[in-house]
């Protein structure tokens, strides 16, 4: 039975003094038909207590006054003690309850717990009567919540003592409820604290090329085309907002976060800084990159501005390429070497020559699986950007490096200007993508895989004469007779992609005569395009008067007659006049 019913039936019996008894009190009295003489005595002293006490509008103030009196004083009135006693025993068991049993009614009058916990811990021994009322409680939820509510209201008067004990005591006891407030409290002041540290971040300037890995993963290469832990993380929303492309040279802003910080253990990209803002690209405003034409939708020509190589007199290497294999802007161009013939060697010559006689032209040498030592000497005695990845450095990084090298070619293009390429060598390339690339089911002899040979092939392929302005020049030199089936499957996938082609001969570099060129399998295709019409006559008489000769002989002789002369325009007027298979003009002009 539910509280107010036990009250009615002990009023309906003849009981009195029943309103402040609790159930287990209740359901005792009316059992034996007379109140416990315990409940009795507090009944009594309680009504005295409640005819004594004065009729104010607010019962909370007066029993805080009540609390305040009793603690001032001992010799207050006794009925209001027995008062004050009775509740407090009440709020004790109460507490003892959500204590010992932690469980339903701890749920259901959490506000009176957690309340009265720091008062029923101070305070000295507890009511075992009331153990029994424990397991009505449990009988009754409901009656159990409406006598909470009644001890709630009674128990307000001491509630402002114990919220002040609670203050000085919040550290120590976290079940109080003002405990947790303070407890967020300080937490916050902790976090606003913590955040005052950090200072606003600052943003530093930062350059690099970009480097498009997929679709959805950017990066600028800050230390050149290599990838390094202080590159530069760009978001794919970046990369579609700018138009950026793999090879743009990139300025922008990136949040100084300090070498080596990382943005969490995912995928490679957390590990870098990231870009966010971007200045400039290729010089050019985002704006003004966003409306660039792309490079395969360029018109490509055949090679029609010639790129002199002759510099000096005593440079012979020069100027037997310019007689041999003229080569224009735009040239697709290869050097056939077998090892040591000094492939290297006219390489270095050509690109002194083309940072001499054309200035107007961006010079790149991409060395792709060569010697630590040949490179460093072609950083010294080239006047051009070298861009290197030796041959202790993984497939991957070699196929890596020129890509991103000829990305950057093609976006230089894309501007306009002319850019000349020296790759060494095309065959190691190949390589290197034969080693990197998945297997596709396909080999061909030697070991290759037919995919790996379709990305040099491109990369070759890149060369053109533009239309619209600028030109991309490669020149790649190509290994053979190394004993290795692979390479002679390579070298004769590339052979037909050139349109230009010259052939250094091993028997040559073994008698120490430099340049080892095979004259008569060397030439251009569509030299006349390069040439003026009386030049390309004397060529063609100069042609058939080396044909008749052996490849040794033809080079001897060309040498001789080159050391006898300052230029190659005196050494074509010589040949002119003393030619002894000069032919006529209306000779020359049948096809």
């Amino acid at each position: 039975m539910k509280l107010p019913e036990l009250r009615k039936l002990a009023a309906e019996r003849g009981l009195k003094g029943v309103s402040g008894l609790r159930k287990g009190d209740l359901i005792q009295a009316i059992a034996t038909g007379k109140l416990p003489a315990k409940a009795a005595a507090q009944s009594g002293a309680a009504s005295a207590a409640k005819e004594q006490a004065p009729k104010e509008d607010s019962p909370r103030d007066a029993s805080g006054a009540g609390d305040t009196d009793a603690k001032r004083s001992d010799d207050d009135q006794q009925s209001r003690s027995a008062a004050r006693r009775a509740r407090r025993n009440r709020s004790r068991n109460q507490h003892e309850q959500g204590d010992q049993q932690g469980q339903q009614e701890h749920a259901d009058s959490s506000n009176s717990h957690k309340g009265d916990g720091e008062s029923g811990e101070r305070f000295g021994r507890h009511d075992r009567d009331d153990r029994s009322d424990r397991d009505n409680n449990r009988d009754n939820n409901r009656g159990d919540r409406d006598n909470n509510r009644d001890n709630n209201r009674e128990d307000g008067e001491g509630g402002g003592r114990r919220g002040r004990r609670g203050r000085r005591n919040r550290n120590r006891n976290n079940r109080d409820g003002r405990d947790h407030g303070g407890n967020n409290r300080d937490n916050r002041d902790n976090n606003q604290g913590d955040n005052q540290n950090f200072e606003p971040e600052e943003l530093q300037e930062v350059a690099g090329i970009v480097d498009v890995v997929d679709n959805n993963t950017a990066f600028i290469r800050t230390t050149g085309y290599r990838q390094n832990n202080a590159d530069v993380f760009v978001n794919n929303r970046l990369v579609r907002q700018n138009g950026l492309r793999s090879g743009d040279a990139v300025i922008g802003q990136v949040r100084a976060n300090g070498q080596g910080h990382s943005h969490g253990n995912g995928r490679n990209r957390q590990r870098y800084n990231q870009l966010v803002r971007v200045d400039s690209v290729n010089g050019m405003t985002p704006e003004e990159a966003r409306g660039r034409k792309e490079f395969h939708k360029l018109t490509p020509l055949y090679p029609n501005k010639r790129l002199r190589l002759e510099t000096e007199p005593n440079i012979l290497t020069t100027r037997v390429i310019d007689l041999v294999m003229p080569i224009g802007k735009g040239q697709r161009a290869l050097i056939v070497s077998p090892p040591k013939a000094g492939k290297t060697t006219i390489l270095q010559n050509i690109a002194n020559a083309i940072a001499t006689n054309n200035p107007e032209c961006y010079l790149m040498v991409v060395l792709v699986d060569e010697r630590p030592e040949e490179v460093t000497d072609m950083q010294r005695s080239v006047k051009g950007e070298v861009i290197a990845s030796t041959f202790d450095r993984p497939p991957s990084e070699h196929t890596a490096v020129a890509e991103l090298a000829i990305e950057r070619a093609k976006r230089l293009v894309e501007m306009g200007q002319d850019v000349v390429v020296l790759l060494d060598s095309i065959t190691r390339l190949g390589r290197a993508y034969n080693n990197s690339s998945p297997a596709s089911g396909r080999i061909l002899s030697g070991g290759v895989d037919s995919n790996a040979l379709y990305p040099p092939k491109r990369f070759l392929g890149a060369a053109r004469n533009i239309e619209e302005g600028g030109s991309l020049t490669i020149i790649a030199t190509a290994m053979v007779e190394t004993g290795s089936a692979g390479d002679t499957v390579i070298f004769e996938e590339f052979k037909g992609t050139g349109n230009a082609e010259l052939k250094l001969d091993r028997k040559i570099a073994e008698r120490r005569v430099f340049p080892a060129v095979d004259v008569n399998p060397s030439g251009t295709r569509k030299d006349e395009l390069l040439m003026s019409p009386e030049e390309a006559r004397v060529m063609h008489k100069l042609r058939r008067i080396l044909s008749a000769l052996d490849p040794q002989q033809s080079i001897d002789m060309l040498i001789k007659q080159l050391k006898k002369t300052k230029s190659n325009g005196e050494f074509l007027m010589g040949v002119a006049k003393s030619a002894p298979m000069a032919a006529d003009q209306t000779e020359e002009d049948y096809v």
